[in-house]
């Protein structure tokens, strides 16, 4: 990535991707800690967790067709701009649910288009020999700045049950300052100095019309199915140890590690795709994973599962970026960001439809029906991916 954008703008768009997702990943969990303080009841706490996924649904196709017209740079800017009056709105005014609620989905909009942004530069820059290997670093940058905000809560709260939100706020408003003027630091060259021409050549079409695009509607199935299953395992997990006497903590332990091995899976990315073949390296992650969730599933000794988790972490942390690469090579000329912005709206409704499927079919089964059932998820992925040539 670093030879298409220069070392400047790599660095920059890989610390503007760990620090959106810091604040992202400071500012949710704050959020809902202040409205403890406020004694909310619990389906306000659902409300809450809710608006930052329904308002970015709504706006991603927008966001992904401004992109394409203002520029990357320019999105990004604004949607740093967005995160930093979220944060400074939450600092001062978040003292009721409702302002919490519009502070988060206000948060997710900003998000949104930070993420949007971020994938368009990599799209339309990076060579496609070298999509593989610049999604891995533009990922991996994520994971790391999603491991860094709670974190950052640790430090601020200390050992008390309810941090001091307030310290919270005030350490998001400084990061989401430093966000947006990390955004200057990203070359103008790789945004609007070639917006003109690219928009001249963009062809006009429905998010139908994209739809239809050879190989994208996969993409897009693939994406989101991986992603939801990431959601199963972070919040089933903790299910199935306590089914099995497994402790919190060793709990815990195990989600770090699917992280970390997520993490590693996205190191050298490029490299092995271009062994592989993009299409043998999804389906061979796809498999991997559909093996590691029904393994998981069957009762075993504790350093066991450590490894099944250490394996389902490779396998689903290859998911996104390749996909990611696949749809933006599939994606004509000139309507990368609104593929890109699809695939994300793709991921939200994924993350909607399909833990409420799998609940319904893994109704008595426990939380190992549940892993059964994503196993079976992702092995379904993988079969609707034959046929697909290995050039799309």
């Amino acid at each position: 990535m670093i030879g298409e954008l220069g070392r400047r703008s790599s660095t920059a768009l890989l610390v503007h991707s760990a620090l959106i997702q810091a604040v992202t990943f400071l500012v949710r969990p704050a959020a809902t800690y202040r409205a403890l303080e406020l004694d909310v009841p619990a389906f306000a706490l659902g409300v809450l967790a809710a608006s930052y996924a329904v308002f970015p649904l709504l706006l991603a196709l927008p966001i992904g067709n401004l992109v394409d017209r203002l520029g990357e740079r320019r999105l990004m800017a604004a949607g740093s701009a967005v995160v930093l009056l979220c944060s400074t709105f939450l600092l001062f005014w978040g003292t009721s649910v409702a302002a919490l609620i519009a502070g988060t989905a206000l948060l997710g909009a900003g998000q949104l288009a930070c993420v949007v942004g971020q994938q368009a530069v990599v799209a339309n820059n990076a060579v496609s020999s070298r999509l593989d290997s610049a999604f891995g670093y533009l990922t991996f940058a994520a994971s790391l700045g999603q491991a860094l905000g709670p974190l950052a809560i640790s430090l601020v709260g200390g050992a008390s049950v309810r941090p001091d939100t307030q310290a919270i706020f005030i350490l998001a408003v400084a990061m989401g300052l430093v966000l947006f003027c990390t955004t200057y630091l990203v070359s103008s060259q790789v945004s609007s100095g070639r917006r003109t021409s690219r928009s001249a050549e963009a062809p006009r079409g429905s998010a139908f019309a994209l739809l239809r695009a050879p190989g994208v509607a996969r993409a897009l199935a693939t994406s989101a199915t991986v992603l939801a299953v990431v959601d199963l395992t972070v919040v089933y997990l903790p299910a199935l140890g306590a089914e099995r006497g497994i402790t919190a903590g060793t709990v815990g332990l195990m989600l770090t590690v699917r992280a970390l091995f997520s993490m590693v899976s996205r190191i050298g990315l490029g490299r092995v795709s271009r062994g592989l073949g993009r299409m043998k390296l999804l389906v061979l992650s796809l498999a991997v994973s559909t093996v590691s969730l029904a393994v998981a599933a069957i009762p075993m000794p504790e350093w066991l599962l450590f490894i099944v988790m250490a394996f389902l972490g490779l396998g689903l942390g290859i998911g996104q970026p390749l996909t990611m690469s696949w749809l933006s090579a599939q994606a004509p000329p000139g309507q990368r960001g609104r593929a890109l912005a699809l695939r994300l709206a793709g991921n939200r409704v994924g993350q909607v439809i399909l833990p409420s499927a799998i609940g319904v079919v893994a109704v008595g089964l426990g939380a190992a029906g549940v892993f059964l059932a994503s196993a079976a998820a992702v092995g379904g992925t993988m079969l609707m991916l034959r046929g697909v040539r290995l050039d799309d």
